[in-house]
C-alpha cells in the first residue's frame, strides 16, 4: 500500500493573539449586538492561543476590494506552498524532480493559471515538464483529506511514482466588515492561515524508507443530501462571505458513528479496534462531537487540541497539520491502525484508513 513519508508545514508571519482577535472583533461588532458581552466570550472558549495571518491586524480597518484580496492570495499561497514542500522534502532523500503528480487543494482564492503551475515557475523548485497536476477547488476544510484520497489512489494505481500534496488556505482574506451576522462573528474566532505538504509514495518506489512512515490502506467518501448550506462561501462584490452553520456539531453527533462503522467494517474493524485518531480541529464544539460521536478516550485528542491551540482552524490544511504530529510521534501508543477525518462542504465527510508499524 502507498505510504505517507513526510509531511511539511508553513505558517506566515503575523501572529495574532486571540486576545488581540477579541479586541477587534468586540470595536466592531459592539454596537450591532445588545448582548456583545455575551457574544464576545466565544473568544475566551475556542481553546485558540494564536493564529497566523498573512496581513498584519491594521489590514483589517478598512474595507478592501475582491481584486485586492486575491491578488495577495496569490503571493502568499506561492510563498507559503513553497516552504510547506520544502519542509516536506528536507525530511527525505527525494528532490523536487521525484515527484510525479501534484495534487494542489485550496478554497480561499482563485487563480488561473492554478498556483501549481506557478509554483513550477519558482527557480528553486525544479519540477519535472511532464508532471502531472490537479488542482482541486471548493473542499473547504475536507480539502487536505481529500487530496490525501486522491494521492493515494495515484499511488496505488501507480507504485513506481511519487504523489505531492498541498493544501493551502488565507482564510482571513475572507473577512467582511460589512458582515455582522453571528456567524462572522464566530468565524472571526476561528480561522487562522496555513500550508501543509505531504509526500506519498508508491509501493515500488525505491527510495530510503523514512524512520516514521504511515501507510494508507482505504479511503471513503460521503455527501449527504440536503445540506449544501451548512459550509461553504456566497460570492460577493468584494469577496468570499462565509457559511458557518451552528448545527455542524449536531450533525456530526447524528451522522458521523454510522458513517465510519461503515467504512471500518469494510475493512473488519470496529471504532474500538482504533489506535490513533487524526481529526480536523473545526473547534471546540466539533472535536466535543467527534469525541461524543466516536466514543474517543480524550488522551487520543491532545494532538487535535494542541493544533487547534497553536494555529486555530486553518481550514483545508489543519488535518495535515495533525498528521505531521502524528508522524512525528514514534512510541508503541501511537502505533496500529489509524483515522484521519475532516468535514467539509457539501455537506461532506472525507475518511482514511491508515497503519503506524
Amino acid at each position: 500500500m502507498p505510504r505517507i513519508i513526510s509531511v511539511g508545514t508553513a505558517v506566515p508571519a503575523h501572529e495574532i493573539t486571540q486576545n488581540e482577535a477579541k479586541k477587534f472583533a468586540y470595536t466592531l461588532f459592539k454596537d450591532k449586538f445588545k448582548d456583545i458581552n455575551r457574544l464576545i466570550s466565544i473568544f475566551d472558549h475556542t481553546q485558540i492561543a494564536k493564529r497566523h495571518f498573512c496581513v498584519p491586524m491594521d489590514w483589517f480597518d478598512i474595507n478592501h476590494s475582491f481584486e485586492e484580496k486575491n491578488t495577495i492570495y496569490i503571493k502568499n499561497a506561492i510563498e507559503l506552498s513553497k516552504k510547506a514542500i520544502n519542509n516536506a522534502l528536507n525530511n527525505t532523500d527525494l528532490t523536487s524532480e521525484d515527484i510525479d503528480h501534484i495534487i494542489f487543494v485550496s478554497s480561499t482564492g482563485i487563480s488561473t493559471p492554478s498556483i501549481d503551475a506557478f509554483l513550477f515557475n519558482e527557480p528553486d523548485l525544479r519540477f519535472n515538464q511532464h508532471i502531472k497536476r490537479s488542482p482541486i477547488w471548493g473542499l473547504g476544510c475536507a480539502g487536505g483529506a481529500v487530496g490525501l484520497s486522491r494521492g493515494f489512489e495515484y499511488t496505488k494505481a501507480f507504485p513506481k511514482q511519487i504523489a505531492l500534496v498541498i493544501a493551502l488556505e488565507i482564510g482571513e482574506l475572507a473577512f467582511q466588515r460589512n458582515d455582522l451576522s453571528k456567524s462572522n462573528l464566530v468565524a472571526t474566532s476561528l480561522f487562522g492561515d496555513g500550508a501543509a505538504a505531504v509526500i506519498i509514495v508508491g509501493d515500488e518506489v525505491k527510495k530510503t524508507p523514512q524512520k516514521n512512515e504511515l501507510r494508507i490502506i482505504s479511503s471513503f467518501s460521503t455527501i449527504w443530501k440536503n445540506s449544501l448550506n451548512v459550509m461553504g462561501w456566497d460570492v460577493k462584490n468584494d469577496g468570499l462571505q462565509v457559511i458557518f452553520s451552528r448545527d455542524i456539531p449536531t450533525i456530526i453527533k447524528n451522522q458521523l458513528k454510522p458513517n465510519i462503522v461503515e467504512f471500518l467494517a469494510k475493512h473488519d474493524l470496529k471504532i474500538a479496534d482504533l489506535d490513533f485518531f487524526i481529526l480536523h480541529p473545526g473547534g471546540v464544539k466539533v472535536i466535543e462531537a467527534y469525541q461524543e460521536a466516536l466514543e474517543i478516550p480524550t488522551e487520543k485528542l491532545k494532538i487535535t487540541k494542541e493544533v487547534l491551540y497553536e494555529y486555530g482552524n486553518m481550514s483545508s490544511p489543519t488535518v495535515l497539520f495533525c498528521l505531521k504530529e502524528n508522524l512525528d510521534i514514534c512510541n508503541c501508543d501511537n502505533k496500529g491502525n489509524g483515522i484521519l477525518l475532516a468535514l467539509g462542504p457539501g455537506f461532506s465527510s472525507e475518511a482514511l484508513l491508515l497503519k503506524k508499524e
